[in-house]
């Protein structure tokens, strides 16, 4: 089952260009998912203008809050992709959110490190921003990528 991305309205924060909007999308709890966003993602970061950098920065991105959220949480999950303003720059945002659990600690530190949790550490790496918000629709994982 193809992952699809859906137009939910316009938002114009620090977009590059007249017409930004948010896109999400519903992730099935089913292999192969991650790569079915990621292909529908690359396009619409394409069409958003971001420079081949930023678009291959973002995969990484998209991938590892993605399989954290299928390996280590209960469905459904939701990917979201969305303009912000970190430090008078607009940024990409992107969101992962599922149906928890919560991990131990604050969220971005795996149990074991010699099993899991380098991704989130790439995660880190690459974001301006990144963290955990917990609420009535799940948990949600973002991060904060400047735009090029």
């Amino acid at each position: 089952m193809a992952a699809q991305l859906n137009i939910v309205g316009p938002k114009a924060v620090g977009r590059p260009g007249p017409d930004a909007v948010d896109h999400v999308c519903p992730v099935p709890h089913a292999p192969g998912a991650v790569p079915a966003v990621r292909g529908r993602v690359r396009d619409v970061l394409a069409e958003w203008g971001l420079s081949p950098d930023a678009v291959m920065d973002a995969l990484v991105v998209v991938s590892e809050l993605l399989t954290n959220a299928l390996v280590h949480a209960l469905p459904p999950a939701t990917l979201r992709l969305s303009w912000v303003r970190v430090d008078g720059r607009g940024a990409l945002r992107v969101e992962v959110t599922d149906a928890g659990p919560v991990l131990a600690g604050d969220g971005w530190e795996a149990p074991d490190p010699d099993e899991h949790g380098r991704g989130i550490d790439i995660v880190t790496a690459l974001a301006a921003r990144c963290g955990i918000r917990v609420g009535t629709e799940g948990v949600t994982r973002w991060a904060d990528l400047p735009a090029a």
